[in-house]
């Protein structure tokens, strides 16, 4: 009969604890960043393109949204990093951990905010339905907040009712 790796406790100290969470958050981090890096790059460009000029109506602050949304996101996905460094071996990183934890449902938040924005800015430019812009808004929302939040939050919901081997976590 086989053990589960799952079931079996973790055999490391609160120190080993905290830096491979610090470790699993920073690579976390790495993953986000590069695409929001991507993203406020592109979206940076933008307003030099040679027909930003025929944006307006909604689409003003649509581009307003995206851009300040991925700078958000940007800042927040790369803040824990800096943290890390005016914070290193002052005994803070607990401190650090869960402030990088905020910061990582920000950013994501923001992400959101910024990739519905710039996908339902270029539907609207495109699309000569105006229904096609409110359902790739609503559908992005959607589908990022069920995927990013809602999935996760009920699964923590149900771990919690069943607390097995969450002292490990």
């Amino acid at each position: 009969m086989t053990v589960d790796p799952a079931d079996k406790p973790r055999n490391e100290t609160e120190h080993e604890r905290l830096d491979r969470q610090l470790v699993e958050l920073l690579q976390g981090f790495r993953v986000a960043v590069t695409g929001v890096q991507v993203l406020f790059a592109f979206l940076l460009t933008v307003p030099f393109s040679t027909h930003f000029d025929k944006v307006d109506g909604v689409g003003l602050p649509l581009f307003y949204i995206a851009l300040f949304g991925a700078a958000l996101a940007s800042i927040c996905f790369i803040a824990p990093v800096f943290h890390h460094r005016i914070l290193f071996r002052l005994g803070q990183k607990p401190l650090l951990i869960r402030r990088a934890n905020m910061f990582g449902i920000i950013g994501a938040f923001a992400l959101m905010a910024s990739m519905t924005a710039a996908t339902t800015l270029i539907v609207e430019s495109v699309s000569e339905a105006p229904a096609w812009t409110i359902v790739t808004a609503v559908v992005l929302v959607g589908l990022c907040a069920w995927v990013w939040f809602i999935q996760p939050y009920l699964s923590r919901l149900k771990a919690n009712r069943h607390p097995k081997g969450a002292e490990n976590a």
